[in-house]
């Protein structure tokens, strides 16, 4: 069977563009077991509570959500065990700079399959503030307006 190609999207972190100012962003390969691609492959995952840290010049997806194999044996997968993540070393020694800063976090966006290998889209994220979520929320409602607005009027309504 062929493998497949282009980008296929498995878990999405939304609420990490709500909750962060994101910088840079990476695209890593994942260390995987055999078990843990075939639950990624049936579309269940979780980036909920994920982050990635950098330990040792290696970086580590933790705390990311991988259900068990529904069909595995004695050879499942823990659902919630540090997985490795692989990026060139000038990509590691970026982000290591990056998150010794202060108020820097790497942050899991999305996981997917591109080419038939599974990737994680990690980025550099600064929190916000309470404020500033209110402030994302307002200038996005604005722009949905503005935007009905110049439809309404093209349309001659």
């Amino acid at each position: 069977m062929p493998r497949p190609t282009g980008r296929i999207m498995v878990a999405q972190n939304r609420k990490a563009r709500h909750d962060y100012h994101l910088h840079d962003t990476y695209e890593a390969g994942l260390v995987l077991t055999g078990t843990e691609v075939k639950s990624l492959r049936a579309g269940r995952a979780s980036l909920a509570d994920a982050f990635a840290t950098v330990d040792d010049g290696e970086v580590w997806l933790r705390n990311a959500h991988i259900p068990e194999y529904e069909f595995g044996t004695w050879k499942n997968h823990a659902t919630r065990r540090n997985r490795k993540l692989l990026l060139h070393r000038k990509e590691i020694s970026k982000l290591e700079k990056e998150t010794a800063n202060s108020g820097r976090t790497i942050v899991p966006l999305a996981i997917y399959f591109s080419d038939g290998y599974a990737k994680v889209e990690i980025a550099i994220a600064t929190g916000k503030k309470e404020w500033d979520k209110r402030h994302s929320i307002a200038e996005r409602e604005a722009n949905r307006e503005a935007e009905r607005a110049l439809a309404s009027r093209n349309r001659g309504e």
